[in-house]
């Protein structure tokens, strides 16, 4: 069971985050085998935050040659987009409590992803759309060094917007079944 949350998250990053450039960072580290996909057992806040402490010191401990950055994949917590969206205020206050504030930064996709402003079936709220909810921990240094060196960096949110708009809904059920079961 675990593997087949790993493949289907490896496929999203591989068709949807690489595949559609949502992310024109992702493709280096995935293809460098840089990037960890770890799925937590947790069932309430209190592991999922233990979960997200874990990783967190595995980054802190690992060279970033070895390790860029982690997916941590929830699949038995945190169902509900509300749920999920609340649960990342412990999420920031772990950050700040343990001072990694600055050093990691906190990227979140998950199944029914909206932002705030728009109705759920706006096609922008796919580009944060994901097989199961995700806490993705970014190192703050890395990522720096990627705006520095990419052009216009602020047109990403517009570019990534613009190919979701331009999916037809055959690409849409391809890149995204889970949303379609």
């Amino acid at each position: 069971m675990e593997q087949q949350i790993v493949d289907s998250v490896q496929q999203w990053l591989r068709d949807v985050v690489v595949g559609l450039n949502l992310c024109p960072f992702a493709r280096k580290p995935m293809r460098a085998g840089q990037i960890r996909f770890k799925v937590s057992d947790a069932r309430d806040d209190e592991s999922l935050l233990t979960d997200l402490l874990e990783e967190l010191r595995l980054l802190d401990n690992t060279p970033v040659e070895e390790l860029e950055t982690t997916l941590l994949i929830v699949p038995r917590h945190l169902r509900e987009f509300a749920d999920f969206n609340q649960f990342l205020d412990l999420a920031e206050w772990l950050l700040e409590r343990h001072d990694y504030s600055g050093i990691y930064q906190l990227a979140t996709f998950h199944p029914d992803y909206q932002f705030a402003g728009t109705r759920p079936e706006d096609a922008e709220n796919l580009t944060n759309r994901a097989p199961y909810p995700i806490l993705h921990l970014l190192r703050e240094a890395s990522l720096e060094r990627a705006l520095k060196n990419y052009p216009d960096p602020e047109t990403i949110p517009e570019n990534n917007i613009r190919r979701v708009e331009g999916l037809t809904e055959e690409q849409k059920r391809q890149l995204f079944p889970y949303l379609f079961c």
